[in-house]
């Protein structure tokens, strides 16, 4: 018996393994800082223009975000997938550290420029870890792993939230931007030895120093099924605007003080998260296994059709704190865990470029469409609460049979 080739085999298998340790590690720090940032950059914007203004923010994003992924492009042309990773995050925290001094020095657009920098960070990075993970991991093994990689991540995000409950009034809001800073340190430390244990992807020859540019818009004519990707995110994302707006908006009532409106959104968070990471160890790998992905795919916009209804009908905070986090939970473990198998078979440019257009400008650019749809109906008429969960209503309708064609056509063939 050859002991020491089934040694070598298994030191093999398990490199795959420790690598996703090592990037879920990376998620949970980044999602640790994120979920200061998420809160503090809303409430700190809010303190300074109010909520009306927030949808002219989210207008604002989409050239922010586009900007920051050209960049994200060149690097990876130029230096490729790991360092493209660390140049990316130590960019995000030294605009984060800047917006940090401005707004203690009393600059009031300061927030509105750490709210777009939060938005576009967040995804550019996150799905750098996903393309790495989809390069990694098998079908199979994805449908097995995926959910306890977000579980791991959101661990970060449970206790970053539960601290910002505990302490926003006593520290302040403003020091949880340079503890979202401090925070990319780690997590490009984990990031890296991702990289190291799992080795860089290597692109096909025509693909090699991003030839078919750095975005790689052209993969978007040829293949049907991208656009299609594309147009499910945008969905999720009027969905997402929505019930934002009404839940941001709910809260700013019933805590007009900035400080205690901090606290209640870091519990919000935390319990939020607590909800997502039993979906991500349990949920999301039971349900995967279980059914077709094109069937668990489906049950989602059925679940939001029925909270945004109950939000319609009652319009309180209750309602729109439970229609937001209803989204916001399956968005971070079921329909997470099901949307990233759809990569796995793609090549080298759709998982690292297109992906990226897809989830982090695509998904940027809906919610500033949306946002400044509703800032300019805002300066027409006042918009009644009803519209925010009558638009997300519609959304899931046109989400259900988009993602049936979409599962269908899926390159996974049988196995989506």
């Amino acid at each position: 018996m050859n002991t020491s080739g089934a040694a070598e085999q298994g030191k093999t298998e398990a490199r795959p393994i420790a690598a996703m340790a090592a990037i879920a590690m990376a998620a949970a720090c980044l999602l640790f800082g994120y979920e200061f940032i998420r809160t503090a950059s809303t409430v700190l914007f809010q303190d300074a223009y109010g909520t009306k203004h927030l949808p002219l923010m989210m207008a604002l994003m989409p050239p922010a975000v586009l900007l920051a992924l050209y960049g994200y492009g060149f690097l990876l042309s130029r230096f490729g997938p790991a360092r493209a990773l660390l140049f990316t995050s130590g960019a995000a925290a030294a605009l984060l550290i800047a917006c940090y001094f401005a707004i203690v020095a009393g600059l009031a657009p300061a927030t509105g420029v750490l709210y777009i920098v939060r938005e576009a960070y967040i995804v550019v990075v996150l799905e750098q870890y996903w393309s790495l993970i989809n390069s990694t991991l098998t079908h199979a093994r994805a449908k097995r792993l995926n959910g306890p990689i977000t579980g791991i991540a959101s661990l970060g995000s449970i206790l970053g939230a539960d601290i910002l409950s505990r302490y926003a009034e006593p520290w302040g809001t403003e020091c949880f931007v340079l503890l979202t800073a401090a925070s990319l340190v780690p997590a490009g430390i984990f990031s890296w030895l991702a990289y190291r244990l799992a080795g860089e992807p290597v692109p096909a020859p025509e693909e090699a120093g991003g030839r078919q540019g750095h975005l790689a818009l052209r993969l978007f004519r040829q293949s049907r099924y991208l656009v299609w990707l594309a147009v499910l995110i945008a969905l999720t994302q009027v969905m997402s605007t929505m019930l934002e707006l009404r839940f941001y908006g709910l809260a700013e009532e019933a805590y007009p003080a900035k400080d205690a409106r901090a606290a209640y959104l870091g519990g919000f968070w935390r319990n939020l998260n607590i909800l997502a990471g039993g979906l991500q160890f349990v949920g999301a790998p039971l349900l995967l296994h279980a059914l077709p992905l094109r069937v668990t795919h489906a049950l989602i916009p059925l679940i939001h059709l029925g909270t945004c209804l109950a939000l319609l009908l009652h319009p309180t905070l209750g309602t729109g704190a439970l229609a937001y986090m209803t989204f916001k939970g399956l968005d971070y473990s079921l329909f997470r865990a099901g949307k990233e198998i759809l990569y796995i078979p793609l090549s080298f440019d759709m998982r690292y470029r297109a992906k990226e257009v897809i989830d982090a400008f695509v998904y940027r650019f809906s919610k500033g469409v949306m946002g400044g749809l509703t800032e300019g109906a805002g300066l027409l008429l006042a918009l009644p609460g009803q519209a925010y969960p009558a638009v997300a209503m519609v959304a899931a309708v046109v989400w259900l049979p988009l993602v049936l064609r979409l599962t269908k056509q899926s390159p996974s063939g049988k196995q989506a």
